[in-house]
């Protein structure tokens, strides 16, 4: 029985590891940290829990499809309640829209900011969601090999949304900055700006208002919990603590890994740990990227995070809510065009125990906050300090009431912490931006170039950054390492 070794334990590794298990293969994951789940983990403090990573559950079919490739259901493993509001989006004190769990409760909250606005969006909608068939029947679930890959009966009647981008197809159809803002919004998930990202990527919108948002019980890293479980009922091993230090190459072959000093043999390695970091491993003549190429990529945002304890249920809030009141525009230059701390930023709250009672003490609320920022910002403790004060005081402005008088304790996660606990490149949070020349087979491969028996799965390669696109990534390099035909 061949053996494989997997580098990291985030989604796309226990994908590629339980799908080469399935296959027959003896698989070993190591994780640097003491927990699975790479960025997906947790945080508990004083009855409190935050997950540190994912906090957002879209397009649940591709969970499905997942855990149904292995003759397994998502509620096999975890529970998923809809939320209703999905989300909710403040644009001026005691101003805010409520995205609903439904098209006609979307199109109707359209409606009432603007008039005449709900018929345009059936229209967009539409487009989106045969994108989104186009794409997910299809497009993700190849591996970035060849640009004909892109090229298919349908994409072909859709090239122009290729050269167009989310901006342009957004407000060529809705004048109302606040309705463009939302259908805008979900192509952060992609980690680009909407006016640098194809407008075929608008198959988010239908992931965002056709599929609604989901919460998993006890919150994301429940997920992570079922695909370990299920990871280890298909027979492999998890080998926790263990940082990987060499990628081991004889006659340009990948033949195992040294973690902790320690020398460990394989026949395969598979990498989902960050892609620079993954290369560094390797001597340098074995590296396919060199320090020019990752450094004129463009990266996804990285984050400060906030994980705060309030002794107070607060109100005028939902569970996933942002804060859009300042200029969208200014706050994307500052992290893709002229990176820099924005002086005033759009930030997200996160409050999973208004919908899940398990995630704080009774009485209590537990409250993330999310400031996207550039990648490889000066990061100290004193900005981290002026940040939170500056969100906590936009919060209470915003929702009309006292929260700094009920915080318990803070505990923040920034651009350093990316970078020691997950190698990070440049500490950002999702990975490499999906824009139109980082798409597809333009992304680094899944199969190493220059050494045999070397692969990487993860959010800087195919399909992208997000959880679901992480869980296909793993799919794609099994079916390189052991294609579906010969299963």
């Amino acid at each position: 029985m061949k053996k494989i070794i997997v580098i990291g334990s985030g989604f796309s590794s226990l994908s590629v590891a339980s799908y080469l298990a399935q296959a027959g293969y003896q698989v070993e994951i190591f994780e640097k940290n003491s927990t699975p789940g790479g960025r997906a983990r947790q945080l508990k403090r004083d009855g409190f829990t935050f997950d540190i990573g994912p906090s957002w559950y879209w397009m649940p079919d591709v969970f499905e499809s997942y855990f149904a490739d292995f003759g397994k259901k998502v509620s096999d493993y975890y529970r998923l309640e809809k939320l209703d509001p999905g989300y909710e989006v403040y644009f001026a004190p005691g101003e805010s829209i409520k995205i609903g769990d439904s098209l006609e409760k979307i199109y109707a909250a359209f409606e009432k900011e603007e008039p005449g606005s709900a018929a345009p969006l059936k229209r967009f909608i539409q487009k989106a969601a045969d994108n989104y068939d186009i794409a997910i029947k299809d497009l993700v679930y190849r591996p970035g090999i060849s640009p004909m890959e892109l090229v298919t009966p349908q994409t072909i009647k859709k090239v122009g949304y290729f050269l167009s981008t989310i901006k342009r197809e957004v407000i060529k159809e809705f004048s109302n900055p606040r309705l463009a803002q939302i259908l805008q919004f979900p192509v952060l998930f992609l980690g680009a700006k909407p006016s640098d990202t194809p407008a075929f990527y608008n198959f988010m919108n239908f992931a965002d208002f056709g599929l609604g948002t989901w919460h998993p019980d006890k919150g994301m890293y429940s997920v992570v919990e079922g695909m370990v479980k299920l990871a280890k009922e298909l027979g492999v091993h998890f080998a926790l603590n263990q940082n990987v230090e060499e990628i081991t190459v004889k006659n340009g072959k990948a033949v195992g890994i040294v973690a902790n000093g320690e020398a460990y043999a394989a026949d395969l390695v598979i990498s989902g740990a960050d892609y620079h970091h993954s290369e560094t491993l390797l001597a340098p003549q074995y590296r396919a990227y060199s320090e020019r190429y990752w450094d004129k990529k463009t990266f996804a945002p990285s984050s400060l995070l906030f994980f705060v304890g309030l002794d107070k249920k607060i109100k005028n809030v939902s569970h996933h809510t942002l804060f859009f009141d300042v200029d969208f525009d200014t706050h994307a230059a500052n992290i893709y065009d002229r990176p820099a701390w924005p002086k005033e930023p759009l930030f997200y709250a996160n409050f999973p125990s208004i919908t899940d009672a398990s995630m704080a003490p009774e009485g209590k609320e537990a409250m993330f906050l999310l400031i996207p920022i550039a990648p490889g910002l000066e990061d100290s403790e004193a900005m981290r300090t002026h940040y939170f004060d500056l969100v906590m005081t936009r919060l209470e402005q915003l929702t009309d009431q006292s929260v700094k008088d009920a915080v318990i304790f803070q505990e923040s996660f920034c651009v350093n912490d990316f970078v020691s606990e997950y190698n990070s490149y440049k500490g950002n949070a999702y990975g490499m931006a999906n824009t139109l020349l980082q798409t597809a087979f333009l992304r680094p491969k899944l199969k190493s170039k220059k050494v045999d028996d070397l692969y990487f799965t993860g959010q800087l390669t195919v399909p992208g950054p997000g959880v679901p696109p992480a869980l296909i990534s793993g799919r794609l390099v099994a079916n390189l390492v052991c294609p579906p035909t010969t299963k």
